[in-house]
């Protein structure tokens, strides 16, 4: 079973959005999937509770039930827990970093947002785990100069070469308990969504 835990303390990143995401696409790909949300807002369980489909299964958790949570999803097969984490630096995000085999930081390219993840670059380094950043609400067309600032993120881990957009199906597509994936198939989140869960 594998880990990843959303994580970055500085809320409205897109960490329930990619966790969201990625967790649909897990399911299309076949694996037997929970979403533990840690996140006092519930973004996640409140998208699972309009959804139809049965999977990925969500759970609503304490930061201090998620290790307890974790060894019983194991236990009952399920091939990838995401945890979804809150946007301030708490217990829960600190947690999900310790028990998690990766760590995704969304990072929108802005230098307040650059600098925000500073912490959970730290906490990450300390209990020596792998980060990973996604560039989230970027432009279709964003400047080079931002993208080139971004890119500097590398030498705290690995730059994701995929970047989100800002595209309206993200949104849409969680007002109805969907994915994006599911939401429009053909899109260009849809696309980007892909290529992330492969990377």
């Amino acid at each position: 079973m594998k880990t990843i835990a959303f994580v970055t303390q500085k809320g409205g990143a897109g960490k329930s959005t990619l966790c969201i995401s990625c967790a649909v696409a897990a399911v299309e790909a076949g694996k037997k999937v929970l979403v533990l949300d840690t996140d006092p807002q519930k973004t996640v369980y409140e998208w699972w509770e309009r959804r139809e489909a049965e999977s990925p299964v969500v759970g609503v958790v304490q930061s201090n039930e998620l290790a307890e949570y974790l060894t019983r999803a194991n236990g009952n097969g399920f091939e990838y827990v995401f945890v979804d984490t809150g946007g301030k630096s708490d217990p829960s995000t600190n947690a999900a970093i310790k028990t998690a085999d990766f760590c995704v930081v969304p990072c929108r390219p802005t230098i307040a947002d650059i600098s925000a993840v500073r912490d959970t670059i730290e906490t990450a380094k300390t209990l020596k785990k792998p980060v990973g950043f996604v560039l989230t609400q970027t432009l279709a067309r964003e400047r080079q100069k931002k993208l080139q600032q971004a890119a500097a993120l590398n030498a705290f881990g690995v730059l994701s070469p995929v970047r989100i957009v800002s595209r309206g199906d993200y949104q849409d597509s969680q007002g109805v308990g969907l994915g994006v994936t599911e939401y429009a198939p053909d899109g260009k989140a849809s696309e980007e969504i892909k290529t992330l869960w492969k990377w």
